[in-house]
This record gives structure tokens, C-alpha cells and sequence, in this order.
């Protein structure tokens, strides 16, 4: 299914993009303002974020939002 590609794909970015900065998962999580359950769920392709979401993981990240697709 080409969504469950998609927003894995979305997910790996921002592992690796947190991976990159030396971040902790929870790190990320506090930043962005949401669970550490959430944002493992997105990194792993279960939950499909909204744009306002990737929005604040991208501000949290330091990176435009852009990188994510």
C-alpha cells in the first residue's frame, strides 16, 4: 500500500534526522510536544502525523519541514 510507504518513509526521515542530531527519542518528544508513544508510532509508520505535528517535529528538529518529503 503506497500510504503505509509513504508515511514509513516519513517516519525513517525523522529517525534519522533525530539519530543525526543525537537526540533521544524523549528528547525529540518533549521538543515537539507530544508522547514519546506518539512519536515512536510515527518513526515506526503506525500512526499518520498531521502536517501541524511534522510541523513541530520539524521546528524541534531544526530542519524545514520540506526534508520530510
Amino acid at each position: 500500500n503506497m500510504e503505509v510507504e509513504i508515511l514509513g518513509n516519513i517516519g525513517e526521515k525523522i529517525k534519522k534526522k533525530r539519530l543525526e542530531k543525537h537526540m533521544k527519542q524523549c528528547e525529540l518528544a518533549e521538543r515537539a510536544e507530544m508522547s514519546n508513544t506518539f512519536l515512536s508510532d510515527i518513526e515506526n509508520g503506525r500512526s499518520e502525523p498531521s502536517i501541524k505535528t511534522l510541523g513541530k517535529i520539524a521546528v524541534a528538529l531544526e530542519i524545514d519541514i520540506k526534508k520530510f518529503f
